[in-house]
């Protein structure tokens, strides 16, 4: 995401500092990254899913007692007897494993039938994976889950499976143990409002806390960059309406109210309008049609959000369609007027800034 003022600020220093320039962790906002808000999980004991250092990751946002699949399935090898060439050959330790608490669901396993299995038999001993299925459990243990893609642009002719898909699936696996939905306490990431909330609270922090006006969000994905940007720039039409009747409105992640780390008053958001701009060097497909409501099995076919969102045709119509990273800045520059007159002032300062955003663009896709 880009705002009007921070972009100013990149195209006065591109000249002077271009080769040197770097970005710092503040400045990138990872799906996972709100987190650290939800202050209420941090004493609990939690079950990491995911790849990479993740109970590294999870502790420097916060939480306190971190527990990763591979450390449940060490401790109780029993569990995991799909894959005939790694079951146990010891029996389970006897040192004393906690009760998990919470479940955090930070990105696609590389061992999916590992990861769904496990997280399933946590799910229905409440925490306990050593005791027996319980089908009359009072309350589901909470799942934050981070990551909402269905499918991501890599090398392939065609996307690939993103955590979307593995929350497809466990839903399907819980919902046909249980006969119930799988409920979430918090979605976070792209289109989650909270995110939004989250990103516009770090760019005010970067801008010294000056007034923001415009944000604008650019992506390759209708269902979660695009829908995202318009979900929030709903959200600010309603909260500065919601301002002159002096209503309360806040946002939230999808899923349930959770406790805030940020002091609420500092996740207020400021800015006027998020403009969507929708680029055409990933995921969407400018042969594909856009996502309709006018047939269920349409809908059905094409609206690949998640289950909790609701088709909105309004909400996956960009503000703009560009063919790439480039020309999304060529038009959001268009679009202010003063950053435009600097601009057409020090034409050198494109080539390095433009080089800096696609490094940019393509770490976060690496990421």
């Amino acid at each position: 995401m880009w705002c009007q003022s921070l972009l100013q600020q990149a195209v006065r220093s591109s000249s002077r500092c271009a080769a040197s320039r770097q970005i710092d962790p503040e400045q990138v906002v990872l799906s996972h990254s709100p987190l650290q808000m939800l202050k209420s999980f941090h004493q609990k004991c939690v079950l990491v899913s995911g790849q990479g250092p993740l109970t590294d990751i999870t502790r420097t946002l916060g939480f306190q007692k971190v527990v990763s699949i591979e450390q449940l399935r060490e401790h109780h090898p029993l569990l995991d007897m799909v894959d005939h060439n790694r079951r146990p050959k010891l029996p389970a330790s006897l040192q004393t494993f906690p009760k998990i608490e919470a479940i955090v669901l930070f990105g696609e396993p590389i061992r999916w039938e590992t990861n769904l299995q496990l997280l399933m038999d946590v799910l229905l001993t409440n925490g306990s994976p050593a005791s027996a299925y319980d089908p009359q459990l009072p309350a589901q243990l909470p799942v934050l889950a981070c990551n909402m893609d269905l499918m991501w642009m890599a090398e392939a002719p065609s996307p690939r499976f993103g955590h979307g898909m593995f929350l497809l699936c466990l839903e399907s696996v819980y919902r046909k143990l249980t006969g119930r939905e799988l409920q979430y306490q918090a979605l976070l990431g792209k289109p989650s409002l909270l995110t939004y909330q989250y990103a516009e609270h770090l760019l005010r922090l970067q801008n010294h806390n000056r007034k923001l006006t415009t944000i604008y969000a650019v992506g390759d994905n209708l269902v979660t960059d695009i829908y995202g940007a318009n979900l929030y720039n709903r959200y600010l039409t309603q909260q500065h309406a919601a301002m002159t009747t002096n209503t309360k409105l806040v946002a939230q992640g999808t899923g349930s109210q959770v406790t805030m780390a940020v002091p609420e008053e500092d996740l207020v958001s400021a800015a006027a309008e998020c403009r969507s701009i929708l680029v055409c060097t990933g995921v969407y497909n400018p042969r594909s049609p856009l996502p309709s409501d006018q047939s269920s099995d349409v809908a059905e076919t094409v609206f690949h959000g998640h289950r909790d969102l609701v088709l909105e045709p309004d909400l996956v119509e960009p503000s703009h369609v560009v063919e790439d990273v480039e020309a999304a800045v060529d038009l959001l520059l268009q679009q202010e007027t003063v950053t435009s007159d600097l601009w057409s002032t020090s034409p050198n300062l494109k080539a390095p800034l433009n080089q800096e955003i696609q490094t940019v663009t393509s770490d976060l896709k690496d990421i």
